[in-house]
């Protein structure tokens, strides 16, 4: 009984492991899904985003935030507007389960933030761009990274 208990333990451990991607490993992966330039926000935009929103996690779920909502993935999809968690109001833009941005296939998170950055608040949508990026020189985001 109790190798039974440790091994489930063990695969719950392993099931639960997030990727986090390094900048570069992002950068790559955002360019080759059309993310460099996407609606005018260079690959810098992105990244830095990414950063300030999950530290490029691909299974971050944020705290509640103050209507009730959370925040979902790599990018932060909140879920009164973009996804739904089955937990509340919400418009479901990108037509998702929130579930569908906590796993390591980031496709669908990328196809979603197209989606949200083609709404009138474009990348400002993003609190955490808005505060970290926004009006900045974003070069460092991609330095070092062959692309």
């Amino acid at each position: 009984m109790k190798a039974l208990v440790l091994t489930v333990l063990f695969l719950l451990i392993a099931a639960s492991e997030a990727t986090v991607y390094t900048k570069c490993e992002l950068a790559s992966a955002l360019k080759q899904n059309g993310m460099d330039g996407y609606y005018g926000y260079s690959l810098g935009n992105w990244i830095c985003m990414a950063y300030h929103e999950s530290r490029y996690n691909s299974r971050a779920v944020g705290p509640p935030n103050s209507d009730g909502s959370r925040d979902y993935g790599i990018f932060q999809i909140n879920s009164r507007w973009w996804c739904n968690n089955y937990q509340g109001p919400t418009a479901n833009g990108c037509n998702k389960p929130c579930s569908a941005f906590t796993d390591d296939d980031i496709t669908d998170d990328i196809v979603c933030a197209k989606r949200i950055v083609r709404d009138p608040n474009k990348m400002d949508a993003w609190v955490a761009w808005r505060n970290n990026c926004k009006g900045r020189d974003l070069s460092e985001w991609t330095r070092g990274c062959r692309l």
